[in-house]
């Protein structure tokens, strides 16, 4: 684990969206549309109530880890990964968009993934998902338990994704848009590679941005206050609001 896991600003601003249920969890939700396109925003280990997320039920890291020297040094990351693995994550979020698209009836869905969300969004945008409930209690990942995956969303973004997997990856099927800072632990130099090696070769749009100076957590945890971390978080979100303004038909 790096320190940037847990570690980063809180930025100012008065968040406008509301509190709702998606099935039976909580979620913040922003707009007013309730048929149009939609876009599930997979958070960071920071959780969807720390305003960073909103100005953009599980459970959430005291955002005073973020600038706190003494809790980032108690910080049980290897704990709160047990608890909120893959295994136990995965179904709530396949869930939740299944819900945007069959049972809301959102015309366009797309998936957003932040750090530790960015392999969510992956899962999401696969040929296949990779949890069904026979099999939410595998630890590794096959693709022999996949349960019919096609049409939860309609393309992702994912910005320096954390546990992401070259299985994941090659499973990916829908368009794709990776947000990549030049120093990161998670999406390493060979994971870069291999994402732009294999994702042109799936037959699906690819948008990849690279952010150079910048380090894993920089979009959501940066310091406006520095210029090249306020200059890359301000890129970092204009790419990504093209995007899904290309892919959903926003225009």
């Amino acid at each position: 684990m790096s320190q940037c896991c847990i570690s980063g600003f809180s930025w100012n601003g008065e968040p406008q969206g509301r509190e709702e249920k998606v099935g039976k969890h909580n979620a913040y939700v922003a707009g007013s549309g309730k048929s149009g396109p939609a876009i599930l925003f997979l958070h960071d280990i920071f959780g969807w109530k720390l305003t960073n997320n909103r100005l953009f039920d599980g459970e959430e890291v005291d955002v005073d880890t973020m600038e706190n020297e003494e809790k980032r040094a108690k910080f049980d990351f290897q704990g709160f990964m047990r608890r909120n693995g893959k295994e136990a994550r995965a179904p709530e979020v396949i869930e939740a968009a299944r819900i945007l698209k069959q049972e809301l009836g959102h015309t366009k869905v797309g998936a957003i993934g932040y750090c530790w969300g960015g392999w969510a969004a992956f899962q999401v945008g696969a040929k296949g998902t990779f949890w069904s409930p026979s099999a939410s209690s595998t630890r590794v990942l096959r693709k022999t338990d996949a349960i019919p995956g096609k049409n939860l969303v309609d393309c992702i973004s994912v910005a320096h994704p954390s546990f992401l997997t070259k299985e994941e990856i090659d499973a990916v099927d829908v368009p794709v848009q990776i947000i990549a800072p030049e120093h990161d632990f998670m999406l390493t130099p060979d994971l870069k590679a291999y994402a732009n090696k294999k994702i042109p070769e799936l037959n699906v749009e690819y948008d990849y941005q690279y952010f150079p100076k910048l380090s894993h957590g920089f979009t959501v945890r940066g310091d406006p206050n520095d210029r090249t971390q306020k200059e890359g978080l301000e890129r970092a979100k204009n790419a990504a609001v093209t995007w899904f303004a290309t892919m959903l038909h926003l225009h």
